[in-house]
Order: C-alpha cells, then sequence, then structure tokens
C-alpha cells in the first residue's frame, strides 16, 4: 500500500468520539458527497465543527478542481436539522429500544408472512461498506431480493444496456478519455451542471485543442452546449432513431471495423438487418430535427476516429432507457471504438456511490461482485462465502413495484436507508400514501424532517459526510476513500454498524465487523471469488488489506487483479458474455410510454439545477448554493407560454394524470416547442407545491425497471393567484399558503408566497 500524501489520511476506526477535536486543524483527504464525478477534497476542520474546504490536486479525477456545491460543503456540516437520537413514534429513544424494535418487527413480518414481505430501499449516497452489509443481510440471511436502491431511478438503464452488451456492468473507459478524444458527445447529459467537473476537464481540453469538436443532443439547449460546435435540439425520447441512423450510415459509408467485429462482436447481422435504409433524413424526421444537422453529425462521428460518447439520465430515464444505451453501444462496437485511449461509450453516474452499490448487488436482480442472482453457480458461490442459510433464486421488487407492494400491503416492514422516495420517486404523491401505509417503516437518515421521515415509525440517526469513513467509487471505476474529521454528532452511529446491530438481534451470525475496514475486505475477498469465475469486478488484492493500509488508501480503479489491473475494458475483445463477445442488438424506436393528448400536450422534461442536490437536504444549508434559483420553476418555450396564457415570471400549474405542481415560470427558446423543463430538487420542506416527480406516471423500461422520469405527458396553466407576497424572517418559519417556496439566506430565511384566496 502506498502512504498518503501531503493530507492527512489515517484517521482512526469509525471516525467517530473525541477524533474530531484531535484532527483540529489538520488537512484530511477525503471524497465529495455529490455527484458521480467522485471529486477529491481537502478538509480542515476548526474544532469548532466548522470546515475549510478545497479541492485536492492529486486526486485523479479533479485535479484540484471542485464545482459549486462542493466548494460550499463546509457550510453543510452544521447541525441545524440534524437527527440526533433514535425516536420511536416521534418519540427520543435509546438505540437498544430503537434496533430491538426493529428487529422485532421485520423478524414477526418474515416468520407470519415470508421474507418476501419484507423490504429495503437503499441508496447511492451510502458509502460502499454500509451497502455490502445492507445486501449480506437481505439477500444472505433474511433471504429475500427485496431489496433495491434510488440508484434504480439514474443508473438502472446503463447497467442492462452494458449487461446486454458487454455480459457485465463494465464502463469501458477512464475520465482521460474526454480529453484525449477528437469528438465528444454529451447525449441526454447537462454534463456542466450534473457533472461540473467533468464539463471544466472537457473545456480546458478544448481550450487546449480548438480543433477537438463536442456535440451536445438534448431537448434543451443547456449550459453544456456553450461549448458546443453542434447542438442537436433532438424531440424528447427519439435517441434510438438517431443512433440507428448513424449505425446504417456507418455501414453505408464503409466505416465498419470488420475486423474486430469478426473477432469479438456477435448480433452484427441482426442489428444491421433493422437499421439498414434509415438515411440521414429519414432519422432526422424522427427526431424533429433538420436534415442538415443530422448529417453534419453522422459525417463528423464517422470521420472521427477518437470518438468518446458520453450519456447520463436524458438517455436512462426512459421506458426505451435500454434500448437507447445499446443503440449507442451498437455504434462504438460496430467500429471497434471501445475500450481504447479517446474513445468509447461512456455513462456518467448520477451520484457519488451509484457504482460501489452496483459493486456490492444493491440492485433487486443482482447478487454482491456483479454476480448474478438467476445463476446457479453465482448463487452458490455467495451462499457459500457467507455460510448463509438461504439466498434468493428470483430478482426481488424494482423500486416502483417495491412501493406499489407497500401499498397494495404485501410488503409489512420497510427499511429506508439515506433517501427520500416520498419526493424522488414517480407518482410521488403515491409512493408518500404507500409508505404511510406500511405496516412498520423505519428510516435511517442524517435529517430529523423530511417528507420520508415524517412517515416512519421509527427513525435511526446515521452520520453523515464529513462523519463517515468508507469507500466510494465514481464513472469511471476509480475507488476514493471518504475519511472523517469531525466527531459523529448526538446518538449517530454509521449505517454499516445500525445495519449489523439489527442483523445481530435478528439472530444472525456473521455482521460481528470490528469496523468498516473488516466490511472492506470482506467485500473485497468476495471479489475475489467472482474474479474466478470469469467477472469483470476483482478487487481481491485488498482481502487482507490491514486497518493502517486502508487508511491510508490512494484512489485506483478496479480491477485491482489479474491482467487488466486499472485499465481500460475490451479493446481487445474479452468480453464478459459466454462466447467472449461483444453483442450488437437489433433497435427500433419505441415512443415514451405516456402519450400526448389535447388535454396533455405537452412533454416534461426533469432533472438537476446547477446548485442543488437531490432533495436539498444538504444543500439548502448553504445560502451561497440557494441564490442560484431560490424557488422551483419552469422552462417552457415561447409559443407554448403564449398557448398556455403564460408570462415571464407568473405562476404555472402543471397538470399530469397523476399529479400537480405550480412553478415559476421562465420563457425561453433553449428548450424546443412542445417540451417543458423543471428541477427535481423542491420538497415539502422547501415548497410543497413544487414537488415535481408526483407528475411522471410510473411507467418503466421492461428491461431495467427505470422509471421515465423525462417523459410525462402534461398541460399547463395560469396560477390565478388572488395575491403576492415576500416574506423575510432570522428564523426559520415554513408559511400556509397555497404556494410558498422557502430558502435561506445569509441573515435568515426568505419566502415566496401566493395563493388563490384572498387573506
Amino acid at each position: 500500500m502506498t502512504a498518503p500524501g501531503g493530507a492527512d489520511g489515517s484517521p482512526g476506526a469509525g471516525g467517530a468520539g473525541s477524533e474530531g477535536s484531535a484532527m483540529a486543524g489538520k488537512e484530511v483527504r477525503t471524497a465529495c458527497p455529490y455527484c458521480g464525478v467522485g471529486c477529491g477534497v481537502l478538509a480542515r476542520p476548526d474544532g469548532a465543527g466548522g470546515v475549510e474546504i478545497r479541492g485536492d490536486a492529486d486526486h485523479p479525477a479533479n485535479l484540484g478542481r471542485l464545482c459549486s456545491k462542493g466548494s460550499a460543503l463546509g457550510e453543510t456540516v452544521d447541525m441545524d436539522g440534524r437527527l440526533l437520537s433514535p425516536k420511536i413514534d416521534g418519540q427520543d429513544a435509546d438505540w437498544d429500544a430503537a434496533i430491538a424494535l426493529t428487529a422485532r418487527k421485520f423478524r414477526a413480518a418474515i416468520d407470519e408472512h415470508g421474507p418476501d414481505s419484507v423490504a429495503f430501499y437503499v441508496s447511492g449516497q451510502l458509502l460502499t461498506e454500509d451497502y455490502y452489509v445492507a445486501n449480506k443481510l437481505m439477500k444472505g440471511f433474511i433471504g429475500s431480493a427485496n431489496i433495491d436502491t434510488n440508484s434504480r431511478l439514474c443508473m438502472a438503464s446503463s447497467v442492462a444496456g452494458m449487461k446486454r452488451a458487454f455480459g457485465a456492468d463494465s464502463v469501458p473507459g477512464r475520465y482521460e478519455d474526454l480529453e484525449e478524444a477528437e469528438l465528444v458527445v454529451l447525449v441526454g447529459s447537462n454534463l456542466a451542471w450534473a457533472h461540473p467537473v467533468l464539463y471544466q476537464r472537457l473545456a480546458a481540453a478544448k481550450k487546449a485543442r480548438p480543433a477537438m469538436k463536442v456535440v451536445t443532443i438534448d431537448p434543451r439547449r443547456t449550459a453544456s452546449a456553450d461549448i458546443a460546435d453542434l447542438h442537436l435540439s433532438i424531440r424528447p425520447g427519439a435517441d434510438v432513431a438517431l443512433f440507428s441512423g448513424l449505425l446504417s450510415s456507418i455501414e453505408e459509408r464503409g466505416a465498419v471495423d470488420a475486423s474486430y467485429v469478426g473477432a469479438h462482436v456477435n448480433g452484427f447481422a441482426e442489428a444491421m438487418a433493422a437499421v439498414r435504409g434509415i438515411s440521414p433524413a429519414n432519422a432526422a424526421a424522427d427526431c424533429g430535427l433538420d436534415p442538415f444537422d443530422v448529417e453534419a453529425f453522422y459525417k463528423l462521428w464517422i470521420g472521427t476516429e477518437k470518438v468518446v460518447t458520453v450519456w447520463s439520465q436524458g438517455v436512462n430515464q426512459s421506458s426505451a432507457g435500454t434500448d437507447k444505451v445499446n443503440s449507442i453501444i451498437n455504434c462504438h462496437l460496430a467500429t471497434g471504438r471501445v475500450g481504447k485511449p479517446g474513445m468509447g461509450p461512456f455513462s456518467v453516474t448520477g451520484q457519488p456511490n451509484a457504482m460501489g452499490g452496483r459493486e456490492v448487488g444493491g440492485l433487486a436482480n443482482m447478487l454482491a461482485a456483479h454476480l448474478d442472482i438467476e445463476n446457479a453457480e453465482h448463487r452458490a458461490a455467495v451462499q457459500g462465502f457467507w455460510a448463509s442459510p438461504a439466498i434468493p433464486e428470483k430478482q426481488g421488487l424494482k423500486a416502483v413495484d417495491l412501493f406499489r407492494a407497500c401499498k397494495a400491503g404485501k410488503i409489512k416492514a420497510l427499511w429506508v436507508m439515506s433517501t427520500n422516495p416520498a419526493v424522488s420517486l414517480p407518482e410521488a404523491d403515491f409512493v408518500r400514501d404507500a409508505i404511510a401505509s406500511c405496516d412498520f417503516v423505519a428510516v435511517s437518515d442524517i435529517i430529523e424532517h423530511t417528507d420520508t421521515t415524517r412517515l416512519a415509525d421509527v427513525l435511526l440517526p446515521a452520520t453523515g459526510w464529513g462523519e463517515k469513513s468508507g469507500t466510494v467509487t465514481n464513472s469511471d471505476r476509480t475507488i476514493s476513500r471518504q475519511r472523517p474529521f469531525l466527531p459523529a454528532p448526538g446518538l449517530a452511529r454509521p449505517d454499516w454498524k445500525i445495519i449489523c446491530d439489527v442483523a445481530e438481534a435478528m439472530g444472525y451470525p456473521g455482521f460481528d465487523f470490528a469496523d468498516e475496514a473488516a466490511v472492506y475486505r470482506e467485500h473485497a475477498a468476495l471479489s475475489g471469488i467472482a474474479g474466478r469465475l470469469g467477472r469483470d469486478f476483482d478487487i481481491s488484492d485488498h482481502a487482507g488489506i490491514s486497518r493502517a493500509e486502508y487508511d491510508s488508501m490512494q484512489p485506483f480503479k478496479w480491477p485491482l487483479a489479474g491482467a487488466r489491473k486499472g485499465g481500460r475494458f475490451f479493446a481487445e475483445g474479452g468480453f464478459f458474455t459466454p462466447d467472449r463477445k461483444g453483442r450488437m442488438l437489433p433497435l427500433e424506436l419505441r415512443e415514451p410510454a405516456q402519450k400526448l393528448s389535447a388535454a396533455r400536450p405537452l412533454r416534461l422534461n426533469t432533472g438537476r439545477t446547477r446548485d442543488h442536490w437531490h432533495t436539498m437536504t444538504r444543500t439548502a444549508k448553504s445560502a451561497r448554493l440557494s441564490q442560484h434559483m431560490g424557488e422551483p420553476w419552469l422552462e417552457i418555450h415561447p409559443e407554448d407560454a403564449a398557448a398556455c396564457g403564460l408570462k415571464p415570471a407568473d405562476l404555472a400549474v402543471v397538470e399530469s394524470e397523476a399529479g400537480r405542481a405550480i412553478l415559476r415560470v421562465l420563457v425561453t427558446e433553449k428548450t424546443r416547442p412542445g417540451a417543458l423543463f423543471a428541477p427535481m430538487h423542491w420538497t415539502g420542506e422547501y415548497a410543497p407545491a413544487g414537488r415535481i416527480c408526483a407528475l411522471p406516471a410510473s411507467e418503466v423500461d421492461p428491461v431495467s425497471g427505470q422509471p421515465e422520469l423525462k417523459g410525462a405527458a402534461v398541460s399547463a396553466r395560469r396560477y390565478r393567484a388572488a395575491w403576492h407576497g415576500f416574506a423575510a424572517a432570522t428564523a426559520e418559519f415554513r408559511p400556509e399558503t397555497g404556494y410558498w417556496a422557502r430558502a435561506l439566506t445569509k441573515t435568515g430565511w426568505r419566502a415566496e408566497l401566493a395563493d388563490e384566496t384572498l387573506p
């Protein structure tokens, strides 16, 4: 193991207790808790609860850069709103009572109704060690696969697409490819706002090499298009048509890498038969684009060898998301542009540890170490390693179906960890009611009051960023240490410890880990079994890592064993399918599941804003971050605004069959006619009428189970307010009006107010 360089990388086990004050003035190397870029952060606590933050110049993900959210991390570590002790039915309790009650309720449900009557819903904001023990408990000891994660909402289609094409959830490339490429294509990815440091790296590369080209493909002209040589304002949902046309042109213009395809790819003939004859003009018509622009894109992509195609939620969050992913990968396989420097398909993840969760089987259709739950050999290997009494033979309930099962009374005990599904899932009002109707709900979180914690029977206080210790994996397979530099507040415990305490209270052996390093060692050892079974994820070189080595661990890319150590995948074949060949798939365009109509004529796109993160439990603590956009808003094209009777800064009522939201109107030509956009972040805590995920229907991709969060059919009209107001106060307050949106300021709180009736 290498020693840490520059910053202190060796706080003690668990990161809690007196070490917080002992670390005052020391700079600790850790990792950012926001997006999947996985930036390195240097944190210097002041000993009084504050912390100075700067980027880690030695971290390979960010090389010292930070975005607005990362730079403001020091403003989010205060104790305001923190959950500091366990609570039962809203009253303070001790850990023994909370653990005993949780274990008893889960045990009773299992004994009376079977293991599939309980479920965990976990999060890409957990550390890998937390994720590992949760997966072990549910799949290995409870014996159900009913553990799913909010990564289902962001990355499931990429996982499914890569498994279909590569045989495993393997991202072929690395961040350096963005800088080595001659063409970078951003598809459904507002990199500038959702992954800002990657955008900064890309912009710097383009500035250094002006001949480098960037293309953005998105219904909106986002901030990412500021450096684009070409922007394609594609019709929502039409990505498969665009890339099918590209694949057809690849063959027609003689750009197929016949030697690569012949040696390393199956399904080429079938995939080509499905697209042959699609001209640029045909594709343009399906995509709502100018044929000249489509031809320019095809010519650029085909004529440029070093192409990286980057995608994110605009591709994944669709009822055809997996097909969209495979339509992109098809083009790279056909040209042999995969796994080589400066070229390849590249999925960028939305959460800090979405990939780490996938590595330990956090999804309901996976086992740990990228093993398959429906493969008998894989099940036997995992069960044998864990010496566990049971292992499920089939997939568990994926996120949308899991909460439907809660509403139907099939889930008797639910444990939500470090996420806020009452806000973030589609048909969020239904999900909120489903959680409320469940017989028993436990929630682990750092914040006491969220839309989800308000529905819990038991609240379990977890340690947060800056207090907990473990590992995370970013979008290019880099594993980094998240290290503590603050003491655990109140009675908060690390998530892995809470899970193990419940497991032991339920009578299960194998959860007596001394610390998070011991969890990591077991995780690494299990990955060695997966490696011997021919899987991609293998970090078994760390199976014997010591505590000191774990504390001083430097960022590294998996796999960490064998000939591929830390490298790219698939440049010379070696896929993880049974015949070791990649697969191309025959695909055709499928429209969004919700059809437009006279009553619902507009397509709603949802996504992130620059300065807020998920449901704002952390970023809303920063007055600086709330200045960019202080309330939820609606982007609408001028033609649609006129048709709906909306003017700039009006409040609009946006409605679907599932729900409604009230949003501030932003009239802009940056979105195409017929396509609206609204941010996902606002909750019942900050703008109850702005909960945008109340609108999308629970339509899912049939392969991945990922919901279509960007395809709701909606209407929009003016909110007929009888009055508007503005409030400011030094103390926190919650208005009681038909519309309100509040935000922190440097001196207190402010709120926009409106109502349809006079006060």
